[in-house]
């Protein structure tokens, strides 16, 4: 006889799959003040299942994408002229925003929305959002 699989079905945001122990050193790494009551996830809880007044980051925004809390004023006046709030960016999207400060930064020069608006676009997928570079030609 056969073993029957058995099939869970996820909704439309997959089931994230933590590590207790990468969020121990995310949040002693980077500091996290203990007012701030960063929590680790249920089992089987999706981005979307943060308790009221608690929101979802990913490891992704500190780990590759190197944010930082409280995060920079062109962070937040890219969230602010977007309208999407920290915790709908996907990881990606999050770190062409910090790529695109930190080249600038480096260059000297001040980054602004305008200026991200020459290289990137918003694309929303399933109450995410991210941006991808614009194609010329």
């Amino acid at each position: 006889m056969a073993e029957e699989e058995t099939q869970v079905e996820e909704g439309p945001i997959p089931v994230l799959k933590w590590d207790q122990g990468l969020f121990e050193q995310i949040t002693r790494g980077f500091r996290f003040p203990p007012e701030r009551d960063a929590r680790y996830p249920q089992q089987g809880q999706t981005a979307a299942d943060a308790p009221p007044g608690y929101i979802t980051l990913f490891e992704d925004f500190f780990l590759q994408g190197n944010f930082r809390l409280p995060a920079t004023n062109f962070m937040a006046s890219i969230l602010h002229f977007y309208g999407f709030h920290v915790s709908q960016g996907s990881p990606p999207g999050m770190v062409r925003v910090r790529h695109f400060e930190f080249l600038c930064r480096f260059h000297g020069i001040e980054p602004s929305v305008e200026k991200f608006q020459a290289f990137y676009q918003l694309i929303r997928n399933i109450g995410f959002c991210s941006f991808s570079k614009l194609r010329f030609g």
